[in-house]
């Protein structure tokens, strides 16, 4: 079950979300740039990490091409700038604790383990326009060759 269904093609909703930087991240602060945000299920775990360690060196070849790159999950900003400066993280995290941007587009869904059910963040990556459009989804992310495929994605569209 998915909480809600984004599209490509789809306009970005309002948000306000607070940055490892310190700064508040909204649609009207990205407005004019070409984004991708990687949505992940928790801190410090080993394919998130491993995922923030992806975007975070490839982050160059994604200002190259005039995308600017943010992660975000549920977790409070403070678990963010401890799994940040752990890992030297240069890609920007933000944090979603509400889980209504998650909601939002799409990544909040219905989840099974040991045959319990339960909501949880689906690993999602979406390409947002200058135009605050969605580009691209990816949905069901696998880490592996992830970053790879979206640069990819990226080059043949520009």
């Amino acid at each position: 079950m998915v909480y809600y269904s984004t599209r490509s093609g789809d306009v970005l909703p309002d948000f306000e979300l607070i940055s490892t930087t310190g700064k508040l991240v909204s649609k009207n602060s990205i407005a004019g740039k070409t984004v991708l945000f990687f949505i992940y299920p928790k801190d410090d775990t080993a394919s998130c990490t491993k995922e923030a360690q992806d975007f975070s060196n490839y982050e160059a070849q994604f200002a190259e091409l005039g995308v600017q790159v943010f992660g975000i999950s549920k977790d409070s900003i403070q678990s963010h700038n401890k799994f940040s400066s752990k890992y030297s993280f240069t890609v920007e995290l933000l944090s979603d604790e509400s889980v209504g941007f998650i909601k939002s587009m799409g990544a909040w869904v219905e989840k099974k383990m040991y045959g319990k059910t339960y909501m949880g963040v689906e690993r999602t990556s979406l390409l947002i326009s200058d135009h605050g459009k969605l580009l691209k989804i990816w949905r069901r992310v696998r880490v592996p060759g992830h970053v790879e495929e979206v640069l990819e994605t990226i080059k043949k569209m520009v």
